[in-house]
């Protein structure tokens, strides 16, 4: 089974595809991470390099054909990203939503333990992660739409669609598992 993790910022797709994967033994591919990497090779912020994107289809591209391929030569995996779902149409498809506030305040948080997430110069307080959130949202809905006339944030597109706002990070994988055992039934 491939199980396909979409979301907004903040949302805990990290943590629940971490999980998921330790629970289940499988192997986890995290799309933003492969972004990163590559928005940091080139002396750019994921901001920058998604503005990029919004002129330059390449820097989609190349991520968006890993995910086709992955979806025909493995099984078995979790997969992070927000198209995963789109190019692995026959995945296991969970979106995880949260307030956008929440959210912020959640990425605020753990980039005061570790950041390195290069999301976007400057991210000192909540409003700044708040201000580059929009503009991450904002970024991949205009590039989603025009390379691929796809909205990812469409509740249709998802087998679990799942707001996290108010939960703990126990309580979001508790739903989420439940969900993907009523699947394997």
């Amino acid at each position: 089974m491939i199980i396909s993790i979409s979301g907004k910022p903040g949302s805990g797709k990290s943590t629940v595809a971490k999980k998921l994967a330790e629970k289940l033994g499988y192997k986890r591919y995290y799309m933003g991470g492969l972004r990163r990497e590559t928005a940091k090779k080139r002396g750019m912020t994921l901001e920058e390099y998604n503005k990029l994107g919004e002129k330059d289809f390449s820097t989609d591209k190349e991520v968006d054909d890993f995910m086709k391929e992955l979806g025909k030569s493995e099984d078995n995996f979790v997969i992070e990203g927000r198209t995963a779902f789109h190019f692995i149409p026959h995945s296991f498809k969970i979106f995880l939503d949260v307030d956008k506030k929440v959210g912020s305040e959640r990425i605020f948080q753990h980039l005061q333990l570790d950041d390195k997430r290069n999301e976007a110069n400057e991210l000192n307080s909540v409003k700044d992660v708040l201000r580059a959130n929009k503009e991450r949202m904002r970024s991949d809905k205009k590039r989603y739409k025009k390379y691929y006339q796809l909205d990812v944030f469409d509740k249709k597109h998802y087998d679990l669609y799942l707001d996290s706002t108010n939960m703990s990070q126990e309580e979001e994988f508790k739903q989420v598992w439940e969900a993907l055992e009523q699947k394997i039934k």
